[in-house]
């Protein structure tokens, strides 16, 4: 729905919400998730006409409304929550989560009183339920010892498949221990500022057999040459090289290094028996002497694992684009060498809503984005001299997929 007929036209969309009491999603106003008066004839509509929804959110300002999904049982097919900027206890919030018996995807961000209790056993509370995507933000509270204690259950690890930490609690180097309690995780974020160096003593790998694609943007403020984040993303590049991550498809850094370093190793699986080809760039954010050891007992990468698409950015260009590079590991039983691939920086118009890139296949240059003067866009033509047609757009998903953080 356009911006403006959003918010502007409340009358309108409450006559509209008002015929439809099958409507299960709708893009509705940013002012109604904070109970702005002005919009209380349109809530009042949803909430009395549109029983079956899927999806709502409750802001700053809407504690009053987000009760009554306790006490009027309102709203009980929601399988998408999101909550931002509230202020309620952990009690109230477990038991409006708990009153809601098809919730899928919960999103929790700047509340306050968010602590690792809300994930802890109490027989005289609800527990916090099950879900295949949770997303906590802006939760300094929330601890790695916290998401353990949840995962320990079994009706919860089992199903828990996307996992958001961003500005969390989590350190870097306890991810590994969350991902080994979550086995069926296949998409998982975690960014944040780091001011100290990696820890010295020995950390396991991230290891999963499920994760698909791994968001790990962690930045630091330092303007040194040899910035904290880097020993984060040489243990990232340990984690790789140990074959610990089979399932691994794209992986998302603020290192545009991180490409010509694991190519650049003499221990990496790409360089055996100097039949490997290098990832060249004008710069480095990683001295000459680091090194990457593979971790002892680490798996041996036998036959040609799918490509490894690396996207990567600087800090200080974090709302502009991505450069892509594809990394193809070497098969030890044909022969074939391990490969690299870089595209130029990918335009903003090919990010989803999610914001992963629609990588295209192959080793072809990502399309520059032209307007043609009709409202349209025209692709100009790569090296093969095919045009590619336009990639997703920021607005290509219906509502009816649910809110963005969801993917």
């Amino acid at each position: 729905m356009p911006y403006m007929t959003r918010e502007t036209c409340k009358a309108d969309l409450a006559r509209t919400v008002s015929v439809l009491p099958n409507l299960r999603y709708v893009d509705l106003p940013e002012r109604l998730f904070s109970d702005d008066p002005s919009f209380s004839t349109l809530r009042q509509e949803l909430q009395h006409r549109c029983p079956e929804l899927c999806s709502m959110k409750y802001h700053t300002g809407a504690e009053s409304s987000l009760t009554l999904l306790v006490h009027s049982r309102l709203w009980q097919n929601l399988e998408i929550l999101e909550l931002i900027g509230l202020e309620i206890e952990p009690d109230t919030l477990l038991y409006v989560l708990a009153s809601l018996p098809t919730l899928q995807a919960v999103k929790l961000g700047e509340i306050s009183s968010l602590d690792d209790s809300i994930f802890g056993q109490n027989n005289s509370l609800p527990p916090f339920p099950p879900l295949t995507a949770l997303h906590l933000e802006r939760a300094p509270k929330i601890s790695a010892s916290g998401l353990i204690s949840y995962l320990s259950r079994p009706e919860t690890r089992e199903i828990l498949i996307r996992l958001s930490l961003s500005t969390t609690g989590v350190l870097p180097q306890e991810l590994h221990m969350v991902l080994s309690c979550a086995p069926h995780l296949a998409h998982l974020v975690i960014n944040g500022i780091v001011s100290r160096s990696f820890p010295l003593k020995p950390v396991p790998p991230l290891a999963s057999r499920a994760l698909c694609t791994l968001h790990y943007e962690i930045f630091s403020c330092s303007h040194s040459p040899n910035p904290p984040s880097d020993s984060y993303y040489t243990y990232i590049a340990n984690s790789l090289l140990s074959g610990a991550l089979p399932c691994l498809r794209e992986l998302y850094v603020f290192s545009p290094s991180l490409p010509e370093l694991l190519l650049m190793l003499p221990n990496a699986p790409f360089a055996a028996s100097n039949k490997w080809s290098r990832f060249s760039t004008t710069s480095s954010i990683y001295s000459t002497s680091s090194q990457v050891v593979p971790f002892s007992g680490a798996p041996s990468l036998r036959g040609l694992l799918p490509p490894l698409a690396i996207y990567t950015k600087r800090p200080e260009t974090m709302e502009t684009e991505w450069s892509l590079t594809t990394l193809e590991l070497p098969s030890e039983c044909n022969g074939r060498r391990g490969s690299a691939s870089a595209t130029r920086p990918m335009s903003l118009s090919s990010i989803d809503r999610s914001g992963s890139p629609n990588s295209g296949s192959g080793r072809s240059k990502e399309s520059v984005l032209a307007g043609n003067g009709f409202g349209g866009y025209l692709a100009v033509p790569n090296e093969d001299g095919g045009g590619r047609g336009r990639p997703g757009s920021l607005h290509g998903r219906r509502a009816s997929q649910g809110s963005e953080w969801m993917g």
